[in-house]
């Protein structure tokens, strides 16, 4: 009898141990260290940032779209801070410049769909830039949802009386010291659910010195202040019993010539990087390049963020996080029909392939989906016949029980 209660004992402080991890509140930060290219913060000393991925990864990524199709996107600062605010490449959600001009907020943000469902839960912004929150996240705007974040810290810049602007742009810097301190201190304080830093200095200084020890030094400045953020949630983790996500990248690369500029579509200028605490991720982060487009289905799928069909068929993103069943979707046109191909990451169950002709999403509406096959996911590919609803664009969505991925077709105007 005794060894029976001894056992029972056991079984029931695994249970509990199991409840309790279960039950520990998720909160994600994600941060944006402007214009370092991968071969940059590989070669400069990051202790920090080395700290976090000995938790989780580090990874090569890309910005800048589908080279040469629908979806080349420039490689400039809030393009990138969009793509992977919305998972989308600009083609959708229509940054094309840092002016910000008509971005088309019917490309739900991961905020949006975050405080969709989970209304009471909080939001923060900490930002060297102000129009991230006042334009990219839309903080109030009718067209944007009418949200807000329920914390936030930037205006930096237009304040020089306490930071007087210098040529030298080491105000910049001192604005990201302020930045990274409000952070540090609202994780500590505040513990909201799901955050955004965005840090400027580093892409300060690389355009005006390039590939030089100027801009190695900011790079390592800039990883000393991560490393306050990374106490702070440490913090939380420790005194709350809090379940910390953290994904960290940059937004561009920069040119081979010098290292000043960036926006074309070089390989160093595409070249990115991500850093994560996640210790678990999934196959198609570990056996393909993931894109910044990846980083939002990944916050949502770690907070249990429910998208709608209607709104995950527009996502350019896959999640590095959970199960994924499909990757590499590609689309050849042929005498009426449709080649459709796909990678396998997870065999089990079917593919459903959508067809639409229209790109009515983009002004609010509903895109008239067909459902034109069901195919096991292991085949890889699959052939329709599109002779009846013959168009010079499709959008074509491969749904596997796991993810969706999609691609458009379209048609090469003739010269």
């Amino acid at each position: 009898m005794k060894k029976l209660i001894e056992h029972s004992w056991i079984l029931l402080c695994f249970a509990c141990t199991i409840a309790m991890a279960q039950n520990r509140q998720r909160k994600v930060v994600f941060i944006i260290a402007d214009g370092i290219p991968a071969d940059v913060v590989e070669r400069v000393n990051t202790p920090d940032l080395d700290l976090i991925a000995k938790e989780g990864k580090y990874m090569r990524a890309y910005v800048g779209g589908e080279k040469d199709t629908y979806s080349e996107t420039p490689t400039i600062s809030a393009i990138g801070y969009n793509s992977l605010l919305t998972g989308t490449w600009a083609n959708k959600h229509n940054v094309c410049d840092n002016d910000i001009k008509e971005p088309n907020y019917n490309y739900w943000n991961i905020f949006r769909l975050f405080k969709n469902q989970y209304q009471n839960k909080k939001t923060a912004v900490y930002s060297s830039w102000t129009d991230n929150r006042t334009k990219l996240f839309g903080d109030r705007l009718a067209e944007a949802g009418n949200i807000y974040p329920d914390y936030h810290a930037d205006g930096y810049e237009l304040d020089t009386i306490n930071f007087p602007h210098d040529k030298q742009r080491d105000f910049m810097h001192k604005i990201d010291e302020a930045v990274t301190d409000a952070a540090s201190a609202g994780i500590r304080k505040n513990s909201p659910d799901l955050s955004w830093v965005y840090l400027e200095y580093t892409d300060d200084i690389g355009h005006m010195y390039g590939d030089s020890k100027k801009f190695y030094d900011a790079v390592a400045l800039m990883d000393k202040q991560l490393g306050g953020i990374w106490n702070a949630v440490q913090y939380r983790k420790e005194r709350f019993n809090e379940d910390w996500l953290i994904f960290i990248t940059t937004d561009h690369g920069r040119d081979e010539q010098t290292g000043k500029g960036h926006g074309g579509q070089s390989p160093r200028q595409r070249s990115t990087w991500i850093v994560t605490n996640y210790p678990d991720l999934n196959n198609y982060a570990k056996y393909y390049q993931p894109a910044i487009v990846d980083i939002m289905p990944a916050i949502a799928h770690f907070m249990n963020i429910n998208i709608p069909r209607e709104r995950m068929q527009e996502i350019d993103g896959i999640p590095l996080i959970g199960k994924v069943s499909v990757a590499q979707l590609q689309l050849n046109y042929f005498q009426d029909k449709l080649d459709i191909s796909w990678k396998a990451l997870d065999e089990g169950g079917k593919v459903k392939i959508w067809v639409s002709t229209t790109n009515t999403f983009k002004e609010g509406k509903r895109d008239n989906y067909q459902l034109m096959a069901e195919v096991l996911v292991n085949n890889e590919h699959t052939v329709l016949d599109v002779s009846k609803a013959r168009s010079p664009f499709y959008k074509v969505v491969a749904e596997g029980p796991f993810n969706s991925v999609s691609k458009w077709y379209v048609e090469e105007k003739k010269k």
